[in-house]
């Protein structure tokens, strides 16, 4: 018999979780993980006693604030990750958390994952910044991601598995739920000039973006590459998670999302050009052969651009007052304000 899907975590219990396993659970001490975690999603860690169980493993469920349940469910991103750890994660050139249940109600997005807790590994803290042996470590496993799809992506958007970046739900819905978060972080951040100007004319500008994006030869796109979905093992092996947002569209989406919101301004500045370059070739290492760098280069410029929306779109389901959440939208668009400097943005809008 199938098991049920949950609708909230207090239907959640050492019963439920053996039948949802198939391990030996004999208890379960389930809290929320932190504060400002889980944007998207409520994500929890489910404390495990019984016979050859893990000590602990994440539940993921639909995310507390309804703002952020209703973007998450017009955008499929609970069915996105469900549908990668079903079909895609077996495949991946890098570590993936271990999958031990994924199901969800499509037509609801009513959802449940139980993954491997990860705990112990190295994390980056994103509003510090990611150190350059560590992007640099992420910028190869990323070309070895879009290598393996190279390609091959627009296969995963025609079954559903991804959404092209070219979708129609993007133009539909993005400038909405912008429009939304900008009149938040308008009320309740200090705003530079740069952002003010663009945020302004930025929603009729997100479809013509978006659609840039399926220019060239398609990958899969994580869709959300930044540090704080990354951690490093002990030897430093690359290890990536959080798949709500994968697409299908230009590999450099990721790499600009990486690189303009993950380094400091000043590493960004310093290492921007090399970690493209670095990407290419990993790219070419990996069998890629149909490379065209200054489309890739355009795109990594419109990504940076469109990268405004993420801090903007995420403040509707964020309490501001939080510092860890502050902190991070407020980084967010400092890094922004530089990529739009140095980069030259302006003339993409």
């Amino acid at each position: 018999m199938a098991v049920v899907i949950p609708d909230s975590i207090d239907d959640v219990n050492a019963q439920w979780l053996a039948e949802a396993t198939g391990l030996d659970i004999k208890t379960a001490d389930i809290g929320i993980i932190g504060v400002g975690v889980g944007v998207a999603s409520a994500v929890y860690r489910a404390k495990l006693t019984g016979n050859n169980c893990p000590s602990s493993v994440i539940v993921k469920m639909p995310a507390l604030d309804e703002a952020a349940v209703f973007t998450s469910t017009i955008l499929r991103m609970y069915i996105r990750e469900v549908r990668f750890f079903k079909t895609l994660a077996k495949e991946c050139p890098v570590i993936t958390p271990k999958s031990y249940y994924g199901e969800i109600n499509e037509e609801t997005s009513q959802f449940a994952m139980v993954l491997e807790d990860l705990a112990g590994h190295r994390i980056i803290d994103q509003t510090v910044g990611i150190k350059i042996d560590d992007a640099r470590r992420a910028v190869d496993a990323l070309a070895k991601i879009h290598a393996k799809w190279w390609g091959r992506a627009d296969a995963l958007a025609a079954d559903g598995t991804t959404i092209p970046f070219s979708d129609p739900i993007y133009p539909a819905v993005l400038p909405i739920v912008f429009a939304e978060g900008w009149e938040k972080v308008k009320r309740e951040l200090d705003l530079t000039k740069s952002i003010l100007k663009v945020g302004e004319k930025f929603g009729e500008a997100l479809g013509g973006l978006m659609t840039s994006f399926m220019e060239g030869t398609t990958t899969l796109a994580h869709g959300d590459f930044r540090a704080d979905n990354m951690m490093f093992t002990k030897n430093n092996e690359f290890v990536l998670y959080d798949f709500q947002l994968i697409g299908t569209g230009s590999g450099a989406y990721d790499l600009a999302y990486f690189v303009t919101q993950s380094l400091t301004p000043e590493d960004a500045s310093k290492y921007e050009q090399e970690l493209f370059e670095r990407w290419l070739e990993g790219l070419r290492a990996n069998g890629v052969t149909d490379i065209n760098r200054d489309r890739l280069w355009l795109q990594y410029r419109g990504t940076a651009l469109f990268c405004l929306v993420y801090p903007v779109v995420a403040s509707r389901g964020m309490d501001l007052n939080e510092p860890r959440s502050r902190a991070l939208v407020e980084t967010m668009n400092s890094r922004f304000e530089r990529a739009f400097h140095e980069l030259d943005l302006a003339k993409l809008i």
